[in-house]
């Protein structure tokens, strides 16, 4: 889950910023026992980046595909938990069952991304939300 300032409004990061600013609820699906491997945009464009500019430094086989991910699953209400931090108001939750069609838990596998390029995404999830919390009222007026 790639997440981050200018990021797309139907994301849940998105969703809850706005929810628990306006005192609405948000679904809290599998009643929060869901994890994502939420990453913050910089992290992905850092890894395109070095990607690009070390691609003919080292060998490695044409097409071959890299996992850009933080790798680092967060719980969603460790997550929910960071955003009202952020915020400084609590969320008003509606805890759901899990959606059908909806996986567990996701979790990026940069192996391959650290071993070719020495890189691997950095950013935490309370330093990204900040940020992106920051963005949000600055971009909203809030």
């Amino acid at each position: 889950t790639v997440y981050g300032p200018w990021g797309r409004p139907d994301m849940a990061y998105f969703l809850f910023t706005k929810a628990i600013m306006n005192g609405t609820p948000i679904k809290v699906f599998n009643h929060g026992d869901l994890y994502r491997d939420f990453t913050y945009i910089d992290d992905i464009v850092d890894g395109i980046a070095r990607i690009i500019e070390e691609r003919n430094d080292i060998k490695i086989p044409e097409g071959k595909v890299y996992n850009i991910g933080n790798s680092t699953p967060v719980n969603l209400l460790y997550f929910i938990e960071t955003l009202e931090k952020i915020i400084g108001k609590k969320a008003v939750k509606e805890y759901n069952p899990m959606q059908p069609g909806d996986v567990y838990k996701t979790c990026a596998d940069v192996s391959g991304l650290e071993q070719d390029f020495g890189f691997r995404p950095h950013t935490s999830i309370e330093y990204g939300m900040q940020i992106f919390v920051d963005w949000y009222r600055s971009y909203y007026k809030i």
